[in-house]
This record gives C-alpha cells, structure tokens and sequence, in this order.
C-alpha cells in the first residue's frame, strides 16, 4: 500500500469516471429499469447528468435518483458506453452518497451492522436446519471458517453467505470441482464478506475495510485464480474493492471467475463425465447481469446427453432474482410471464443458475407441471451426482411450525432455539416469496 486510504483511492477512481462521462445518455437509453420505474419519458442526457451531480453531492433531481434506486444491476448500461466508463459502478456511487446525504454515520454504520447481522442469522439457521455438522465444515464453516491450510491452495471457491440457504448448490459445485481433479479451499459464508451490504448501507469505510480484509485472505492462492459463486460478491469484488485495491497498491493480488465459466472454459474435461443421459426438456433462468454467465450455462446444459434447451423468449433482466425486488411489481410481472411461458412450452424443467434465483423460485414446483431445479442438478445427474434439495422440500410444506418439527433433531444437535428457528423461516424463507403462490394471493 502506498499509504492512500481505501475510501481516498474509491474517491479518486470515482472522480475518475465523473470526468470521463460525456452524459450522452445511452446508459439510460438502453437500461431495462427505466421504463418499470416510470422515467420513461425523461431526458436520458438530463438523467446521467443528475446522476453525476448525486455522486458528486448526494443531491440531485427526482428522476435521477430514482433511476439509481430503481437499478438491477442488468450491466446493458457497460456495453452501451463508448468511453470506458462503468455507469453500474456510478449507480452504486450515487446511491451511497444519497444515503450519506440523508443519515448521519453512526446511523449508516448501525443499519449496516444490523443488516450484516440478520443475514449471517439467517445463513446460519437455514444451513443448520438442513446439513450436519460435518457438511458444514465441507463448505466452510465452523471451525474450518478459521482454519488455514498446510500450504497455499490451487484456488480458492467462494460460495457467498446467501448461497449456503441452499447448499445442495453449493455442495454439487464441490462435488464437480473433486470429479475433476481441481485443488482447491472453501471460504465462503458471512466470515468472508464482499462488503456489499455496508455499502448499501452507505458507510464506505468500513465496505472496505471488509471487502479487503476478504481479499487479504483469498490472496493466498497460488494460482491466483478465485472460483466466485454469488454474483453480487462478483460485482461488489471485481468493480468496486478490487479496482480500488489496484489503486492503492499498483496490482491486484488476484482475478475473479464466475464459476460458471469457469465450468465452460473446463467443458473439453467435463463431457467425458457426463456419461448418464438426462431427457429433459428444459427452460433456463436468465439474468445477463454477469458477462457471459447464462452463455457459458446454456453451453454446459447444452453438453448433457439427452437435455433439450428451449428458449422460453422472456425478458432477462438484472443481476439476480434478488435485483429485481427493487421494482416488485415488475419482477412478480416477470416471473408469472416466465412460469407461464414454460407451462405453455411443455417443458420438464425450469434451470435457474443462482440460488437467489432458485430461492425465490422453487416452491412454484408445488403448482405447476415441471420441476424447478438448478441447473447443477441436471449437470450432475448425468455426473452420478446427487444433493438432495432440501430447502426446496421444506419450503413447500410452507408452513413454519411445520418445518420447525420436521427440523428438530437439527435444532436439537446445532443447538438452535427453536423460537428464533421459526422467526427465521418465517421471514427469511417463507417470507422471501415474491410472486404469491397459487391460491395465497
């Protein structure tokens, strides 16, 4: 380090790209919120411009901050740029310094502690309810949150805090990783943290302090390479902390790859795994918020013997089902029109690729005529890979003392209190419910 601070460094980066935009407005031409949130009809230049003086200020005109609130995260607005600026990132800029403008520090720091808290609650819960003891130590956590290794591994493989509410997706990945041969160490869960939700929160400070303190540790790589599962941590990592890192330093200790591609760029050694045919007509879920990603899963469903894409002519929008709660009218709009095109096409399956997606997803399988699985279920099924999906089974009992009962020998060797166990299902597993299933409207 040179002595810059992380914040000086984020400043400096983003005063950077306040230089470079030209507000020609393409950005907000082409960005699928716009419309949905209703600033259709505004100036694209005036838009970009008010979102410029936000970052600048924190004040700016109504249809620029919300054009910035209402963002999820598609990455449209990074092709569209002809000058090398990342208007994604200058949203994110401007959000924080809206919420600097409108909250006191300590305020912003203690709703950022209290959202980090719940979410790691949440994680822990809904992964104990479902996984021993053991498993858990397989993706992470417990003791082996803490432990270091002998020596440095191939590669790291960070499965975000979120995604072990689902951990058979989290496990398959794992379980691939072995049949192939590939080194490498777990650190994932709420213990390595991007950031993200502190900069949500607006206290930038501490975003970094968090998401370097991560980077520090997954450093260690003696490749280099980085093995990232959550899209959102992709993000918050690779245009955010580790752009600013490279300013303080001069270097980035490392690339990050999105697992999925990471998966294509392997297809030549994964198709002589994939012995089993699995006949199956399947739909993807598509969120194009990461380059490449629903290219490279297409490619992988396409490699399995016996499946059949079918191209479901949806809208794909945002970073993630999760991305979209900003707009909920407009995502519940989505999701329906997406059930009902799949039940329209005769599919056998619907494939999501991340588990916010599949979260929000999967308790649908209860009502209509086709399953709804990720897609690493499908890749190994014909792998001879199974994980069961148990947050799946549980959600549709869609009843909390119910799971509660059915989870007690968990609680009881976790040590969970089962009052909180219910709290927690009901908010942050029945709760998460976007589009209202059949006949709970």
């Amino acid at each position: 380090m040179n002595g810059m601070s992380f914040e000086t460094a984020l400043d400096r980066r983003t005063d950077q790209m306040l230089d470079a935009c030209v507000k020609c407005g393409k950005c907000v031409d082409i960005c699928p919120s716009v419309q949905p949130a209703g600033i259709g009809g505004v100036s694209a230049q005036d838009v970009i411009a008010g979102v410029l003086d936000i970052v600048r200020s924190g004040e700016g005109p109504e249809a620029s901050r919300t054009w910035a609130a209402s963002c999820m995260l598609s990455g449209e607005c990074i092709k569209a740029c002809d000058y090398g600026v990342n208007p994604r990132f200058l949203l994110a800029m401007a959000r924080a310094a809206m919420s600097r403008q409108s909250r006191s520090l300590p305020e912003r720091r203690h709703d950022g502690v209290l959202t980090y808290r719940r979410t790691s609650q949440d994680v822990a819960v809904l992964s104990r309810l479902q996984l021993e003891a053991a498993v858990l130590e397989r993706l992470g956590q417990g003791a082996a949150s803490v432990a270091k290794p002998s020596e440095p591994p191939i590669s790291y493989f960070t499965p975000a805090g979120n995604v072990l509410k689902t951990p058979h997706i989290a496990l398959l990945a794992l379980d691939m990783m072995d049949t192939l041969g590939i080194s490498y160490q777990v650190m994932g869960g709420p213990s390595h943290c991007c950031g993200i939700l502190q900069m949500r929160a607006g206290d930038m400070e501490m975003s970094g302090r968090m998401g370097s303190t991560s980077i520090e540790k997954m450093s260690r790589s003696k490749s280099g390479q980085v093995l990232s599962w959550c899209p959102s941590c992709y993000i918050q990592f690779t245009e955010t902390t580790l752009p600013t890192i490279e300013r303080q330093s001069g270097a980035r200790p490392f690339e990050m790859t999105p697992f999925i591609r990471f998966l294509q760029a392997r297809l030549d050694d994964l198709k002589p795994h994939l012995r089993e045919r699995v006949e199956l007509r399947v739909a993807l879920h598509k969120h194009p918020g990461v380059a490449g990603v629903m290219e490279a899963a297409a490619d992988i469903l396409q490699a399995v013997p016996g499946v059949t894409l079918v191209d479901l002519d949806q809208p794909a929008v945002g970073l993630q089902s999760v991305n979209l709660a900003v707009l909920p009218d407009y995502r519940r709009k989505l999701e329906l029109g997406e059930l009902e095109a799949a039940r329209d096409a005769g599919v056998d399956a619907l494939a999501a690729v991340y588990h916010s997606d599949h979260r929000a997803l999967c308790a649908h399988e209860r009502d209509w005529p086709f399953r709804i699985v990720n897609l690493l279920e499908i890749v190994g099924q014909s792998m001879g890979l199974y994980r069961h999906d148990r947050f799946k089974e549980l959600k549709i009992m869609q009843d909390a003392d119910l799971i509660v009962a059915e989870c007690r020998d968990l609680i009881a060797k976790h040590s969970l209190d089962p009052d909180m166990a219910r709290d927690v299902v009901a908010k942050a597993m029945l709760g998460e419910q976007p589009l209202p299933l059949v006949g709970l409207e």
